[in-house]
């Protein structure tokens, strides 16, 4: 025993000393793959994704040993530089989208020019910790180079021997955790829709290599995939053919002017919140009192932001899953609103004071049916009337009113969007937006003195999340000037104005979880194992990223009909049959639905597969889900039943975008088929 115990230390100790720069590669490479899934989900040891990472790092690495010695390290140093390529982009992507790269996006990087300081202020040390590693491997290897190392493994390593054993032990790494797959594992690698879930259960560089075949194969749409795209597309539209009905709001608004405001950033939760007996959004709030504010209301955005919610606004279809629809997919055949009213002799406008290059708008707008797109070309402005991204809310308002005033003189009827600009990330212009105070003045009892004294709690102050505050008040009293115009104007007599949040801020939950537990009266912010922690978990931080919608209008009469609020769950993609029903047009490829007629029984899916309904709130992700109905029952089928309803509207949705079957294969709305 003791003669076998040496024989294998002696064994071990030669592959060490043979195998340094190997074993440095594969080390250092393993270690980012632990990091990627602590600094992103902070999930990390999984015992199937440590698995195939490993797999991975040396099937892939295992390549080097039929190189010459001296050779090997340049092949691992470029296999390494792939490595930490695809961890460092992937950091940095998560920590400003909350989610992971693709290939797919590398064509919409060129939109992070605009929102280069949103990324450079929510960078974090830990989003490099990378590279120092990358650092580490080259020094390994210059140390090496110095002594005998290559030389001697000139002489000694079997590099085809080597190349084999060290392949099929990569190998069987990957059959083990394959076999340790379900069905649904196959679904979800296949369709990439949940990348979060993709990294958490098969490691980051298996997401990374599988995203690029899912990303590749559309690129080759007419060899793969296409007839079963068209058969699920024929079946869904066979079976869900909604039939016209109608309600007590059908047709309320026909022949009314429309108006969209797009509202950057502006989450529903800022109607809650207040500062010294000052609200933050006191113009927005009061325009939902005045209207109808739909307080369920949810964007389904995936990495294209608020391009996407102009998308699936304007056509009741999601978001791209690989991609986005802005940049990839602009020019395919769409039912939007815009060409719906078309129809109905509408004139249809956009604005927004960014550059009309911005997510492509100047070719996706046009694409919608837009007949007219005014950008930042359009407008006047000097430096010190930029705010964030681009032209001041304040000057924004001002300047569209002639434009406005112009189109509804010359058009009897008009559509038009307009998208604000100032409430953009990264909210730093603190010097610009006014003297809304966010400090809290306080009555504390002071120990040392014995007495009660005022002191100013200033903890929002400085925050991400306190600049956002600053934020939304400056653009929210920009908002109320523009409708303090339109109530004085003698023009919108006929015109109903729809206001919605685009997504939310993307501010993080630790600095919401902060701020929920921060005591003015106190001072004292609680954390856990405090016996006053309030938890602010993903569920919560999830739902709290609804955002508001709001339909208002001059026309007293038309505003006692409205004025209500909707408490039903309704998603972006409800808007276009919702309004469509008020004005009297549809769209047969609509994935939402009239939020009247479904009301409570509505569902809103999520590009990410989380599932909304009046009962539950489901994450796709972690696989569970919270109950929201008091003493609702939620059964094993009901959660099954509305994850389907999510798959299969998801996939229809991208088989349309991606093999563009609304132009190739229009249903046959008479017959509620599809022609072939």
């Amino acid at each position: 025993m003791k003669r076998i115990i040496k024989k294998v230390y002696l064994n071990v100790i030669d592959y060490v000393i043979s195998n340094r720069l190997f074993l440095s590669y594969v080390f250092l490479s393993f270690i980012s793959t632990l990091i990627i899934r602590y600094a992103t989900i902070g999930y990390v040891f999984s015992l199937v994704s440590m698995t195939i990472d490993m797999a991975f790092i040396l099937i892939l690495g295992s390549f080097a040993y039929i190189l010459k010695p001296q050779n090997q390290f340049k092949y691992l140093f470029i296999l390494m530089f792939i490595y930490y390529f695809t961890t460092t982009s992937n950091s940095i992507y998560y920590t400003f989208y909350t989610n992971f790269a693709s290939l797919s996006l590398i064509t919409a990087l060129s939109q992070t020019g605009e929102v280069a300081d949103s990324v450079f202020n929510k960078l974090r040390l830990l989003d490099f910790v990378y590279i120092p590693m990358y650092l580490l491997f080259y020094y390994i290897h210059t140390r090496l180079k110095k002594s005998t190392y290559y030389n001697y493994l000139a002489h000694v390593e079997k590099g085809l021997k080597n190349m084999l054993i060290t392949c099929g032990v990569g190998v069987i790494l990957l059959l083990f955790a394959v076999a340790q797959f379900n069905k649904a594992d196959y679904s979800r690698l296949s369709k990439q829709w949940n990348r979060e879930y993709n990294v958490k259960r098969f490691g980051i560089l298996m997401y990374q290599a599988n995203d690029i075949v899912q990303s590749l194969i559309p690129k080759f749409n007419t060899l793969f995939g296409y007839d079963k795209a068209l058969k699920e597309y024929n079946d869904y539209y066979a079976l869900n053919q909604k039939e016209a009905s109608t309600n007590s709001y059908t047709d309320m608004f026909k022949g009314k002017n429309l108006i969209f405001i797009h509202m950057e950033s502006v989450q529903g939760i800022l109607f809650d919140l207040e500062f010294n007996g000052k609200e933050v959004v006191p113009s927005t709030h009061r325009l939902a009192k005045e209207g109808m504010y739909f307080s369920n209301f949810n964007p389904q955005i995936s990495v294209g932001t608020s391009s996407d919610t102009e998308f699936t606004l304007n056509t009741s279809l999601m978001p791209v899953l690989s991609g986005t629809v802005a940049v990839s997919y602009y020019n395919r055949e769409y039912i939007t609103m815009e060409k719906l009213l078309k129809a109905q002799d509408y004139y249809t406008f956009s604005m927004h004071g960014n550059k009309a290059s911005m997510w492509n708008r100047e070719k996706l707008h046009k694409s919608f049916g837009y007949d007219r797109f005014y950008s930042e070309k359009d407008f006047t402005f000097k430096d010190d009337q930029v705010v964030g991204l681009g032209i001041s809310d304040h000057d924004f308002f001002q300047q569209i009113q002639a434009y406005l005033e112009e189109i509804e003189a010359t058009h009897e009827h008009y559509m038009g969007t307009i998208i604000t600009l100032s409430n953009h990330s990264p909210f730093n212009d603190l010097d610009k937006y006014g003297d809304y105070s966010l400090t809290v003045p306080v009555r504390r009892y002071n120990a040392n003195k014995g007495i009660y004294e005022t002191v100013n709690d200033s903890f929002l102050e400085g925050t991400e999340l306190g600049n956002y505050l600053h934020s939304a008040h400056y653009a929210d009293s920009a908002l109320g000037e523009f409708f303090d115009y339109v109530r004085n104007s003698d023009y919108f007599n006929n015109t109903v104005f729809i206001l919605y949040g685009d997504h939310e801020a993307k501010i993080s939950r630790s600095q919401y979880e902060k701020y929920f537990n921060h005591d003015y009266q106190t001072g004292i912010t609680y954390t856990k194992g405090d016996s006053n922690f309030k938890e602010y978990d993903t569920f919560s931080y999830d739902l709290d990223k609804s955002t508001p919608l709001i339909i208002w209008t001059k026309d007293s009469n038309l505003q006692s009909k409205i004025n209500k609020e909707i408490t039903y769950p309704m998603g972006m993609y409800d808007v276009l049959p919702t309004i469509g029903n008020m004005v009297g047009f549809s769209s047969p490829y609509a994935l939402g639905s009239d939020i009247f007629t479904t009301k409570n029984n509505n569902i809103v899916i999520f590009p990410n597969g989380n599932v909304l309904t009046d009962k539950v709130y489901y994450n796709n992700n972690s696989e569970e889900y919270r109950v929201l109905k008091n003493g609702a029952t939620i059964s094993e089928d009901y959660i099954t039943n509305i994850k389907d309803y999510a798959e299969k509207r998801l996939s229809v949705s991208n088989s349309i975008i991606l093999y563009d079957l609304i132009k190739k294969n229009p249903i046959d709305t008479n017959k509620g088929d599809s022609n072939e």
